[in-house]
Parts: C-alpha cells; structure tokens; sequence
C-alpha cells in the first residue's frame, strides 16, 4: 500500500492571485483557444490508437462542456478503459486545481493542471480548459478540443464499447451534425451570451434567441422521446448539461427567461429522462452550478429577475411510452 502524500494545490485565493481570465483567455487572440485537437482513432492513424488504459479525462463537475465527456464515457460503456479524474469547483488566475475535496491526480501528481499544459507545450499560455484528454503512453495532451473528444469516445473504442449504445450513428451524422450546431448557437453558447449583453436591444434580442429555441425544441420532444427518436444520442448530450444548469445557474445569473425549465412540459420531462440514467446522474452535483455560470455584466442592461427553482429531478417522467 502506497503511503505518499496526495499533492494537493493550495487554497484558492483570488485576492493574492486575481481572477481567472485576464491573461489567458485574450492569451489565445491568433491562435485556437482550444489549441490540441488531436484525435483519437481505431486504427491508430491519428497517432493515439484506441486502447484500453491508454487515456485518461480531466474533467470539472461545474463545467458542461466538461460533464459531456464524462457523460458519454459512461453511456458508452467505456468507464474501465477511459479513467478519469476531477478538478477542484474553483479556481483563481492560476487556472484549475487539484484539492482535497474532489481528489488528487491520479495519473501524473499534478497540483494544477497548468502542470499539463506545459508538459505538452512549455510555458502554454493559453486558456487552460476541460475536459482534457490525456495520452498516459506520450504524457501529454491529447485535445482540449471538446466536441472531438466525445465524438472520438462514442465512435473509435467500439471493440471495448456497449454495443447497444450508438451516440452518433453514421446514417445519423448529417442530421446530428446540423442539430448540434443549432444547440451550440441557439442554446449552449446563447445562454451565455445572454450573461455577456451589453447593451438593452443585444439582450432582449440574445434571451429571445434562447427562448424560442427552448420552445422549439420542446414543440420537437412532444412525440419524440429524444431528439432523435427513441436512442439517445450526441445532440443529447450536448442538450442537457445546458438544461440541468438553467434553474440553478444561467437563468438567475442571465436573466434569459419567465419560464423556467420546469415550464417548458416537453422539456423537462425529457431532462428528467435522462438525469434518471446512471451516466447523468452520477455525473451531476447541482451544487456546483451556479459556479458554471458567468455572472452579468454590471451596469449593463435592465434584466428580468429569476429565482433559482430547485426542482425534483426523480420526479417521474412519464416518457417511456413515447418509444417505438
């Protein structure tokens, strides 16, 4: 039995250290702000074969984008050859951080993921994002890349994979292509946009933009169980961590709606469906949401008043009925 110390990160301390941010997300003008978008691949043409044990993901509880690879890591049957571990809730200018509360780094002894951003490229200067997806063989990262990630779990470990689970099918991938791009502008960057508003006409015209994407999408859930009929997939995905964050966090920071997700019948219903599935729930601390969202500009626009709505997501949710 090992007896070594867990390295730990100090405390956050924004005072000492500033705010993360400035310095690193403008560090990023000319070049991607998610720089390493290397990918997996079957066959091993990329460079990083699939392979059992090879990879490992680091990601946030707070953070969506974070959660949509831990969510298709599970869905696709991939937790004993994909590990994973979590980065502390907060973090100051010095980016994310390895504390006591959700554990060590289990692969390399980080303090901060900084740590890996400069083992793959020295003195980064980047944005130092999640998820991170990291090559244990080359020690370094693979992609910081986001959408690829899950793409590259649902699709290239199917030798190790649930063969029941297809999150992008390629009789599907046009029409999931086109849906998720919709979800991006619509729904999982509007919400933040609406945060970002300067002005009163960009912050009417941004939290009509999401609303009405809220309704169409609960007008599409009406007779359909998914987004694609009765299979999960990676639109979904891709959804709901938006969804699961909207009562807690992006409605009261925002201001985007009246209506909370609970209003919205379709809708809810089918985010209950899902959070009900072990890879949502056991991917989900709503305590932490509120972290995830950016607080308004102040001084900014007039904005409506929400009160966050902790709901009962076990509550049932009376869909199943809607497959075919």
């Amino acid at each position: 039995m090992s007896t070594q110390t867990p390295a730990y990160a100090p405390p956050v301390d924004v005072a000492a250290h500033g705010p993360y941010g400035p310095g690193r997300l403008d560090a990023s003008a000319g070049r991607p702000l998610y720089p390493f978008q290397g990918r997996v691949t079957a066959d091993g043409s990329s460079g990083h074969p699939a392979e059992p044990g090879r990879y490992h993901l680091y990601v946030a509880w707070s953070c969506p984008w974070a959660q949509r690879a831990a969510v298709v890591r599970t869905l696709a049957g991939l937790d004993d050859v994909v590990s994973l571990s979590y980065v502390d809730d907060e973090r100051d200018a010095r980016g994310w951080a390895f504390r006591e509360r959700r554990g060590a780094d289990p692969v390399n002894g980080f303090r901060f993921l900084q740590e890996a951003y400069d083992a793959t490229e020295p003195g980064y200067p980047g944005h130092l994002s999640v998820p991170v997806l990291w090559d244990r063989v080359e020690r370094r990262i693979v992609s910081n890349h986001f959408p690829d990630i899950t793409i590259d779990l649902g699709t290239q470990f199917e030798r190790w994979a649930d063969p029941a689970v297809r999150l992008y099918p390629e009789y599907l991938r046009t029409e999931i292509d086109a849906l998720n791009e919709e979800i991006l502008r619509d729904v999982n960057s509007g919400v933040l946009a609406v945060a970002r508003a300067a002005t009163q006409e960009e912050y009417e015209d941004l939290r009509e933009r999401v609303v009405t994407a809220l309704e169409r999408l609960d007008e599409r859930l009406a007779g359909s169980r998914f987004l694609f009929g009765d299979r999960v997939t990676e639109s979904d995905v891709r959804l709901w961590v938006t969804l699961a964050r909207f009562d807690l966090g992006y409605n009261p920071h925002g201001g985007i709606s009246e209506r909370p997700l609970t209003a919205f019948p379709n809708l809810w219903a089918y985010a209950r469906d899902l959070y009900q599935r072990p890879a949502f729930r056991e991917t989900t601390d709503f305590t932490v949401f509120g972290l995830g969202a950016p607080p308004a500009i102040p001084g900014g626009p007039k904005r409506i008043e929400v009160e966050p709505v902790d709901a009962d997501w076990d509550a049932p949710h009376g869909r199943a009925s809607l497959a075919v």
